[in-house]
Protein backbone atom coordinates (compact mmCIF):
# COMPACT_ATOMS: atom_id res chain seq x y z
CA UNK A 1 0.00 0.00 0.00
CA UNK A 2 1.40 3.00 -0.79
CA UNK A 3 2.72 5.74 2.01
CA UNK A 4 1.69 9.50 2.27
CA UNK A 5 5.64 11.22 3.37
CA UNK A 6 5.79 14.97 3.34
CA UNK A 7 7.75 15.82 0.42
CA UNK A 8 11.73 16.13 1.01
CA UNK A 9 14.41 16.87 -1.66
CA UNK A 10 14.99 13.46 -2.42
CA UNK A 11 11.72 12.96 -3.79
CA UNK A 12 12.70 15.74 -6.68
CA UNK A 13 13.39 12.61 -9.40
CA UNK A 14 9.82 10.39 -9.01
CA UNK A 15 8.20 13.57 -8.32
CA UNK A 16 9.17 14.73 -11.67
CA UNK A 17 8.16 11.23 -13.39
CA UNK A 18 5.08 11.14 -12.01
CA UNK A 19 4.02 14.81 -13.22
CA UNK A 20 5.76 13.83 -16.89
CA UNK A 21 3.57 10.46 -16.84
CA UNK A 22 0.69 11.95 -16.11
CA UNK A 23 0.10 15.31 -17.99
CA UNK A 24 -1.84 14.38 -20.35
CA UNK A 25 -4.07 12.75 -17.52
CA UNK A 26 -4.09 15.46 -15.24
CA UNK A 27 -4.49 18.42 -18.00
CA UNK A 28 -8.03 16.61 -18.90
CA UNK A 29 -9.41 17.77 -15.05
CA UNK A 30 -7.27 20.24 -13.88
CA UNK A 31 -4.97 23.55 -15.63
CA UNK A 32 -1.83 22.07 -17.07
CA UNK A 33 1.48 23.24 -15.38
CA UNK A 34 3.00 24.63 -18.44
CA UNK A 35 6.39 23.42 -19.62
CA UNK A 36 7.65 25.99 -17.66
CA UNK A 37 6.84 23.76 -14.67
CA UNK A 38 9.06 21.04 -16.13
CA UNK A 39 11.55 22.92 -17.62
CA UNK A 40 12.91 24.68 -14.31
CA UNK A 41 11.90 21.68 -11.77
CA UNK A 42 14.71 21.69 -9.62
CA UNK A 43 13.99 25.52 -9.09
CA UNK A 44 10.75 25.10 -8.12
CA UNK A 45 11.25 22.00 -5.93
CA UNK A 46 13.46 24.10 -4.10
CA UNK A 47 11.29 26.81 -3.65
CA UNK A 48 8.46 24.54 -2.68
CA UNK A 49 11.02 22.89 0.05
CA UNK A 50 11.72 26.47 1.46
CA UNK A 51 7.89 27.39 1.45
CA UNK A 52 7.50 23.86 3.55
CA UNK A 53 10.55 25.05 5.63
CA UNK A 54 8.87 28.42 6.71
CA UNK A 55 5.47 26.32 7.45
CA UNK A 56 3.53 28.40 4.38
CA UNK A 57 2.80 24.69 3.39
CA UNK A 58 2.43 21.34 3.47
CA UNK A 59 3.35 19.32 0.70
CA UNK A 60 2.89 15.43 0.63
CA UNK A 61 3.74 12.51 -1.82
CA UNK A 62 1.90 9.15 -1.69
CA UNK A 63 4.96 6.72 -2.57
CA UNK A 64 4.60 2.99 -3.70
CA UNK A 65 6.68 0.10 -2.13
CA UNK A 66 9.29 0.52 -5.16
CA UNK A 67 9.67 4.46 -4.44
CA UNK A 68 7.43 5.40 -7.29
CA UNK A 69 5.46 8.54 -6.63
CA UNK A 70 1.80 7.34 -7.08
CA UNK A 71 -0.66 10.74 -5.98
CA UNK A 72 0.38 14.29 -4.26
CA UNK A 73 -1.71 15.95 -1.59
CA UNK A 74 -0.89 19.24 -0.78
CA UNK A 75 -1.43 21.97 1.46
CA UNK A 76 -0.95 24.98 0.39
CA UNK A 77 -1.62 28.77 1.53
CA UNK A 78 -1.52 28.03 5.03
CA UNK A 79 -2.54 31.20 7.39
CA UNK A 80 -5.14 31.75 10.19
CA UNK A 81 -5.64 28.02 10.79
CA UNK A 82 -6.34 26.95 7.91
CA UNK A 83 -5.38 25.77 4.12
CA UNK A 84 -6.15 24.91 0.76
CA UNK A 85 -6.02 21.04 -0.18
CA UNK A 86 -5.32 19.60 -3.59
CA UNK A 87 -4.39 16.32 -4.76
CA UNK A 88 -3.81 14.20 -7.55
CA UNK A 89 -3.20 10.55 -8.21
CA UNK A 90 -1.39 9.15 -11.26
CA UNK A 91 -3.93 7.66 -13.26
CA UNK A 92 -2.55 4.14 -13.37
CA UNK A 93 -3.60 4.05 -9.54
CA UNK A 94 -6.79 5.25 -9.81
CA UNK A 95 -10.19 3.44 -8.49
CA UNK A 96 -8.52 2.03 -5.68
CA UNK A 97 -9.15 4.60 -3.05
CA UNK A 98 -5.91 6.22 -2.68
CA UNK A 99 -7.48 9.72 -3.09
CA UNK A 100 -9.77 8.87 -0.35
CA UNK A 101 -7.00 7.40 2.00
CA UNK A 102 -4.40 10.22 1.21
CA UNK A 103 -7.02 12.99 1.46
CA UNK A 104 -8.34 11.73 5.20
CA UNK A 105 -4.66 11.12 6.21
CA UNK A 106 -3.78 14.77 5.33
CA UNK A 107 -6.98 15.51 7.06
CA UNK A 108 -5.50 14.31 10.04
CA UNK A 109 -1.88 15.54 9.54
CA UNK A 110 -3.88 18.90 9.67
CA UNK A 111 -5.23 18.47 12.77
CA UNK A 112 -2.45 16.79 14.75
CA UNK A 113 1.02 17.95 13.03
CA UNK A 114 0.15 21.34 11.18
CA UNK A 115 -2.44 22.78 13.97
CA UNK A 116 -5.07 23.52 11.32
CA UNK A 117 -9.22 24.16 12.55
CA UNK A 118 -10.58 24.03 8.28
CA UNK A 119 -9.55 23.09 4.83
CA UNK A 120 -10.53 24.47 1.62
CA UNK A 121 -10.81 22.57 -2.24
CA UNK A 122 -12.00 23.60 -5.47
CA UNK A 123 -12.76 21.04 -8.31
CA UNK A 124 -14.23 21.77 -11.57
CA UNK A 125 -17.90 20.27 -11.88
CA UNK A 126 -16.84 17.95 -14.66
CA UNK A 127 -14.59 16.21 -11.83
CA UNK A 128 -17.00 13.80 -10.57
CA UNK A 129 -14.25 11.83 -8.91
CA UNK A 130 -12.77 14.51 -7.28
CA UNK A 131 -16.14 16.11 -5.90
CA UNK A 132 -16.83 12.12 -4.36
CA UNK A 133 -13.03 12.49 -2.80
CA UNK A 134 -13.97 15.91 -1.03
CA UNK A 135 -17.66 14.46 -0.01
CA UNK A 136 -16.17 11.52 1.29
CA UNK A 137 -13.85 13.08 3.54
CA UNK A 138 -15.79 15.51 5.13
CA UNK A 139 -15.71 18.29 2.43
CA UNK A 140 -18.94 20.56 1.49
CA UNK A 141 -19.72 22.62 -1.15
CA UNK A 142 -20.27 26.16 -0.52
CA UNK A 143 -20.08 27.85 -3.99
CA UNK A 144 -19.80 28.07 -7.43
CA UNK A 145 -16.28 29.04 -9.10
CA UNK A 146 -14.33 29.55 -12.12
CA UNK A 147 -11.59 27.50 -12.40
CA UNK A 148 -9.12 28.72 -15.53
CA UNK A 149 -12.99 29.47 -17.88
CA UNK A 150 -14.18 26.16 -16.73
CA UNK A 151 -16.97 26.17 -14.12
CA UNK A 152 -16.32 24.34 -10.27
CA UNK A 153 -17.51 24.10 -6.85
CA UNK A 154 -15.78 25.36 -3.92
CA UNK A 155 -15.30 23.40 -0.71
CA UNK A 156 -14.62 23.88 2.97
CA UNK A 157 -14.03 21.16 5.51
CA UNK A 158 -13.64 21.96 9.16
CA UNK A 159 -11.40 19.82 10.67
CA UNK A 160 -13.44 20.54 14.73
CA UNK A 161 -16.20 18.29 13.53
CA UNK A 162 -15.84 14.56 13.20
CA UNK A 163 -17.16 14.08 10.20
CA UNK A 164 -14.90 12.07 8.05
Amino acid sequence: MPRLQLLRFDHAPALLAFERENRAYFAASVPDRGDRYFSDFDERHAALMAEQAAGLCFFHVLVDDGGAVVGRVNLVDVADGSAELGYRIAERATGRGLATAAVREARGLAVTQYGLAALRAVTTLDNAGSRAVLARTGFVATGDVDLDGRPGLRFECDLRLETA
